[in-house]
């Protein structure tokens, strides 16, 4: 199976590529985990290149670095199907919401601890969109609110549903919150899916924090 497209991981172990000079204890917790470090491109100006070459399952950038958050921006529109995770210094709602605004997939503190790395980098190579704890509700609280004749009307269970799937739980986890059948609830996140034209849950999580409406 080819690595590099969202949700969809190569055979053999999560390949990664890593952004910026100051991440060399990412790397080693990525080597001790059993990860493949793919390249790294410690000047984040040649992110979008070393990705394209090396085909990821996705990108760890570091916002340590001048430029990280335009070259998630440029890594979003040159080679959208390598999700990027952005490492933070601490649990800035403003950092992650520029971070998430120019395109990555979720926002993990730099200090997090090594299995909690390994998780995040994991679960967003499948496609998931990761937050530290309680980051991703200060996102939608701190969001901007669009016009209302710029918003997508959403149904009061869609907006209940759309919310639990940002704070992270599982279609069961929501099926059991809300008292649905797991079915009910990816019937509602595909319909979500579809009604804003969006590829998967990652992408879902990025529009609700964006537009505040979760």
């Amino acid at each position: 199976m080819s690595g590099g497209r969202w949700g969809m991981q190569r055979d053999g172990p999560v390949g990664v590529v890593l952004v910026g000079r100051a991440a060399d204890p990412v790397a080693a917790v990525l080597d001790g985990a059993g990860l493949r470090l793919l390249a790294r491109a410690p000047d984040p100006g040649d992110a979008a290149s070393v990705a394209a070459d090396v085909e990821p399952d996705l990108v760890v950038v570091d916002l340590a670095d001048a430029g990280s958050v335009a070259a998630i921006a440029t890594l979003t529109a040159e080679v959208p199907r390598y999700p990027v995770l952005a490492l933070g210094a601490a649990p800035d709602h403003g950092d992650a919401l520029a971070a998430v605004r120019a395109g990555a997939a979720g926002y993990l503190v730099a200090g997090t601890g090594p299995a909690e790395l390994v998780a995040a980098v994991r679960r967003t190579a499948a496609g998931e969109a990761v937050f530290s704890p309680g980051l991703a509700a200060e996102l939608l609280d701190e969001s901007g609110r669009v016009a209302a004749g710029e918003a997508t009307t959403l149904t009061e269970r869609e907006t209940e549903v759309l919310r639990l799937v940002v704070e992270g739980l599982t279609a069961r986890q929501i099926a059991t919150r809300l008292v649905l059948s797991p079915r009910t609830v990816e019937n509602h996140v595909q319909h979500l899916l579809r009604k804003l034209g969006l590829p998967n849950r990652a992408a879902l999580v990025r529009w609700a924090i964006e537009h505040g409406l979760a």
